[in-house]
């Protein structure tokens, strides 16, 4: 019998605020960072690698909530485990008292983002397959049993959900060849840094172009002439065949929102990302009706699959943006797909952060193959950076995501990359780092624990 003996999490942070890598409106001085869990067994050959991702302060709090929340695994039979990761699922999410500092919802759900990717990445290390092709080899039952369908039978129900899957289940063969030959679509935000001068700019954008992109997007919302400047610069370099999206990451109003996007909307967005506060449902739907044509898309602060079902009744939303490390894990996202299928809204996973190109490629692999079934209206985020740090990092050719090949989740860093972005003691914050921000502030603040 194989056992899960230990676990290690890490505050691992990265320093991307020093090139403005990851600017935004909202955010204007990210260090993209993990918050870090790897599940050991007995086995030397076997673990688990999981995240949730940060952009800095804080990460601390989920390195520890991680931590918590996987004590309960230690000691416990590695395939009784993975053999029912929707058991595992809810038998964590069932602590009363790790409820109450929800629910579903901050740094406690973060965490269990945390230890349920790892548990994730470990059956498919066990079954020496991708994640991806692990769920795509499930049966309709198996993946309707490990996903989280708890308040949402007034949107879907367990036959509904079923069914979809049954109906995507005897052409899954055709469409994993499909992107065997083609990859799965997706955009970049990497030329369109809110941070970067328009000479950056316009050669990011170029070099996108160059490289096969279809679909670029680029943060707005700090000031409009700004973001008219730099759409037309946009729009100069890629022309008007490919797509422009834009995302303004929170920092509107409903009705500034409204007249921001229609000042924009010359240069025909396919959509507008994070108009307002995540957590506004109707607020979302006020704004897709005035803006329409343009869409309207929102999902990486999506705390739960209830906010997602709000957002799918409302019909608030034309694309829907979850995010692999904020959401519950593939057991909360699994619903949040099944529903996107129900309700006919493009999944559309956000990815600009370390490591979640890596996760959400196995996803909207899985969801292309058993779930939609179609890649109209499709196109996955991707972000080029921080790539290097991952023992199987995500390829991109020609705008497409390449399939997975190794077993895994995607998720496992390497060792010397730990030791090195580890804070506030890895040789990085200990050398170059010393003098940041950041740092500095952890000094002031007496030091935060690893």
């Amino acid at each position: 019998m194989t056992t899960i003996t230990g676990i290690t999490v890490s505050d691992v942070r990265f320093p991307t605020s020093a090139s403005a890598d990851g600017s935004d409106a909202m955010n204007k001085d990210a260090d993209y960072s993990a918050a870090y869990i790897v599940l050991s067994t007995d086995d030397p050959a076997l673990s688990g690698h999981g995240f949730t991702f940060t952009i800095g302060r804080g990460n601390d709090l989920c390195v520890e909530a991680a931590r918590q929340r996987a004590l309960p695994l230690i000691g416990r039979d590695v395939d009784e485990l993975v053999g029912d990761l929707g058991a595992v699922y809810r038998e964590l999410g069932a602590d009363s008292q790790f409820r109450w500092l929800g629910p579903e919802k901050g740094v406690i759900h973060l965490a269990l983002a945390a230890v349920m990717n790892a548990m994730w990445d470990l059956a498919a290390r066990r079954a020496g397959k991708p994640l991806w092709r692990l769920l795509a080899e499930m049966t309709p039952e198996q993946i309707v049993d490990a996903a989280d369908l708890t308040y949402l039978s007034d949107a879907l129900t367990r036959d509904e959900a079923i069914a979809i899957l049954e109906a995507a289940a005897p052409t899954r063969h055709e469409r994993i060849a499909q992107l065997e030959r083609t990859g799965y679509p997706c955009y970049t935000t990497s030329a369109g840094w809110l941070g970067y001068s328009d000479d950056k700019l316009r050669r990011l954008c170029q070099e996108a172009v160059d490289s096969g992109y279809k679909h670029i997007k680029l943060k707005v919302g700090a000031n409009l002439e700004d973001d008219i400047r730099r759409c037309s610069i946009a729009r100069e370099v890629i022309g008007w065949d490919a797509d422009l999206m834009i995302d303004a990451n929170q920092v509107w109003d409903v009705p500034e929102a409204i007249e921001w996007v229609q000042r924009l909307a010359e240069f025909k967005p396919l959509w507008i990302e994070e108009p307002t506060s995540p957590d506004d449902v109707l607020g979302h739907a006020a704004v897709r009706r005035a803006v329409h044509p343009i869409g309207v898309a929102t999902g990486e602060h999506g705390m739960n699959r209830v906010l997602f079902k709000q957002f799918f009744q409302a019909e608030a939303i034309d694309f829907c943006q979850l995010d692999s490390a904020r959401l519950g894990s593939v057991n909360e996202i699994l619903a949040v797909y099944l529903m996107a299928k129900k309700f006919e809204v493009p999944v559309c996973p956000h990815a600009g952060g370390v490591g979640l190109c890596e996760l959400v490629q196995h996803l909207s692999v899985f969801d292309y193959v058993a779930v939609s079934a179609t890649l109209e209206g499709r196109v996955t985020e991707f972000v080029d950076h921080l790539h290097e740090h991952f023992v199987d990092p995500c390829i991109v050719e020609n705008g497409g995501y390449r399939l997975p090949a190794l077993p895994g989740y995607s998720a496992q860093m390497y060792p010397e990359t730990i030791e090195t972005y580890r804070f506030p003691d890895g040789t990085y914050w200990q050398t170059e780092g010393a003098s940041s921000p950041a740092h500095e502030y952890a000094l002031a603040a007496g030091g935060e624990q690893r």
